[in-house]
């Protein structure tokens, strides 16, 4: 079972230990299961739940009972964050999409990290073996010595401890190979794996934010992701709004009339070429930018008047602030001489 455990916990986005606060106890077996998750002390969360059947006071107790308890299973020196709560009928975590992207960039690191350390301790094992005689009492030395040779290891190529594969399932893994057969390293492999840690995984971190940026609206739907409290950025939310209301770009329209009017407007109107300078100043992707634009130019005549243009300016300020754009322009934030 702990195994099972082991190889769902490698491949989820989210583990989530979940203890009642009115009956608060780790049996023997959920202590075995939590070992199993060892490595993956990242994706756990610690859910003390049903915290309103207790008093204060009792909550305390049992809160402080439960750290005590979690302290003797995990053998790791930072505190784990307890997360206290009674649970309702929304049950969607709102940034569990958005940190998928990035827990698979970190098993990506966390794996080619591993496959270094076995470079090198497989060469080490290979290395120490005799060409001719004794080959079988040199490598049960080898085994029985494996502790030691991780921490001359770790030691000479300044490898953090935690990336060592566990050393007693090593040690059952290694009675069954024959360490003569064993490929010798190639530095050149290797010196392409440490260019993928260093730069190439580097390399990637900005993207996640991008494609962030450009996603058009949440990837789930429901639960936390329901009613209106994104405002009116949140893609299909009934439009409550009546004709008369006030347009919500209106405070700012002043500022943005100064910008527009400084681009030098032909006929009362900003072209694409015209406009183009100052909406990439903002820095957003181009594909964030197009849908802004197509949002913005409402009569679609492929140009922006000043209602328009602040339009496009409060939509880009939206999308620096890190909400999403809507899929159709509500009517809360159609010009008033838009509408209809």
């Amino acid at each position: 079972f702990p195994a099972v455990l082991q190889w769902f916990a490698e491949r989820v986005d989210l583990i989530i230990l979940l203890f009642d606060a009115h009956k608060l106890e780790i049996s023997d077996e959920f202590s075995e299961a939590i070992r199993a998750l060892k490595g993956n002390e990242d994706k756990i969360r610690v859910v003390l739940n049903k915290a309103d059947t207790v008093e204060t006071q009792q909550l305390m107790r049992v809160y402080g009972a439960l750290m005590w308890s979690l302290g003797k299973v995990f053998n790791t020196p930072e505190v784990l964050r307890v997360f206290i709560g009674s649970f309702w009928a929304e049950p969607l975590l709102i940034n569990l999409p958005r940190n998928s992207a990035l827990r698979k960039l970190n098993d990506l690191v966390k794996r080619a990290r591993l496959v270094r350390v076995h470079a090198h301790i497989i060469s080490r094992l290979k290395k120490e073996m005799p060409s001719v005689f004794g080959k079988d009492n040199k490598k049960k030395q080898l085994i029985a010595k494996l502790p030691l040779i991780f921490a001359r290891i770790q030691l000479e190529h300044h490898i953090p401890p935690g990336d060592f594969p566990d050393c007693g399932r090593m040690q059952e893994l290694l009675l069954v190979h024959d360490f003569a057969r064993f490929p010798a390293l190639k530095p050149r492999m290797l010196e392409a794996l440490d260019e993928l840690l260093t730069r190439d995984i580097a390399a990637l971190m900005p993207l996640l934010r991008q494609e962030e940026l450009e996603a058009p609206g949440p990837g789930v739907q429901g639960g936390a992701f329901e009613g209106t409290r994104q405002g009116p950025f949140v893609e299909g939310a009934p439009e409550e709004d009546e004709e008369g209301e006030e347009w919500v770009v209106t405070k700012d329209k002043a500022k943005y009339d100064e910008i527009f009017y400084g681009l030098a407007p032909l006929g009362g109107k900003l072209s694409g070429r015209q406009a183009r300078g100052w909406m990439v100043s903002s820095k957003l992707p181009s594909s964030v930018l197009g849908r802004i634009w197509q949002l913005s130019d409402v009569d679609r005549d492929g140009m922006l008047d000043a209602e328009e243009f602040a339009l496009a300016g409060h939509l880009i300020g939206a999308k620096l602030e890190g909400r999403g754009l809507p899929a159709d322009l509500p009517l809360h934030l159609v010009p008033p001489s838009k509408r209809r």
